[in-house]
């Protein structure tokens, strides 16, 4: 998964483009942990490759929050 998420990309998005993101990438992430347990997956990392952007995205949000506090 070359598309991966720069913390610079992820600061120029919106909250609504960034929760959007987070729930794109949580069902990608849900499907391939269903098709990895039916059969080999083609790309395995890809996997690790979503949690990351996951947690990226979900830091941005909450330093966010924190600053708007």
């Amino acid at each position: 998964m070359a598309d991966t998420l720069k913390a610079e990309h992820i600061r120029e998005m919106s909250e609504a483009e960034i929760r959007a993101a987070i729930a794109e990438r949580e069902e990608s992430r849900f499907r391939l942990r269903f098709r990895g347990a039916t059969e080999q997956l083609e790309k395995p990392l890809e996997l690790r490759w979503l949690r990351k952007d996951i947690a990226r995205l979900k830091t941005v949000l909450r330093e966010r929050e924190q600053s708007a506090s």
